[in-house]
């Protein structure tokens, strides 16, 4: 079964809201070799309107530094999968609408033969995980504190603990730190 992994930036004091801190060239390395690793990108309304049709711009202009173009064209090769009622219609060829069943529909993309499939954002990934589809957990933690701004899983509710492992820990040199857990 492919592998879903959530990744996501927050800052030290749990702010995910991008517009709070900014990114540095190591940050678009990681999350870079993070979307190789993948085939599928999942999101909710929200993330999927940042990213979609920003980064599908971005390769097709190169209008980035090297480091976020790179980036860009990886995900531009992605399939993409928005999970929304409000959305009317796919931003472009490469990415699909999901309304209903989202559950039934996610355990469906897990088992087609492929590589592992990313999400991102807050709400769709909280119900991921209190669904317990989420596989492995990418945070990278910014060398900021900011004070205000949506926080990671505030409206989660688990039925118990989730316990994970310690993957893997990178220090980057902008002072970021990645840190890769699994479900255990």
């Amino acid at each position: 079964m492919r592998k879903l992994i959530y990744g996501i930036n927050i800052s030290l004091d749990g702010c995910c809201d991008h517009t709070r801190f900014g990114g540095a060239a190591d940050v678009h390395d990681y999350f870079t070799a993070l979307m190789e690793r993948t085939d599928t990108v999942i999101y909710g309304r929200k993330t999927y309107e940042l990213m979609v049709p920003f980064w599908p711009e971005v390769a097709r202009t190169a209008s980035m530094d090297a480091k976020g173009n790179a980036f860009a064209k990886v995900f531009a090769g992605l399939k993409r999968v928005v999970v929304s009622r409000t959305v009317e219609d796919a931003a472009d060829e490469q990415s699909r609408i999901i309304r209903d069943q989202v559950q039934e529909e996610i355990m469906k993309l897990k088992q087609q033969p492929g590589k592992a499939i990313s999400t991102g954002g807050v709400s769709l990934p909280a119900q991921l995980i209190e669904w317990g589809l989420v596989d492995e957990f990418h945070m990278v933690v910014h060398p900021v504190l900011v004070g205000q701004g949506r926080r990671l899983f505030t409206e989660m509710q688990l039925p118990e603990n989730l316990g994970l492992q310690l993957r893997n820990t990178q220090v980057m040199d902008s002072g970021c730190v990645a840190l890769c857990y699994e479900k255990k």
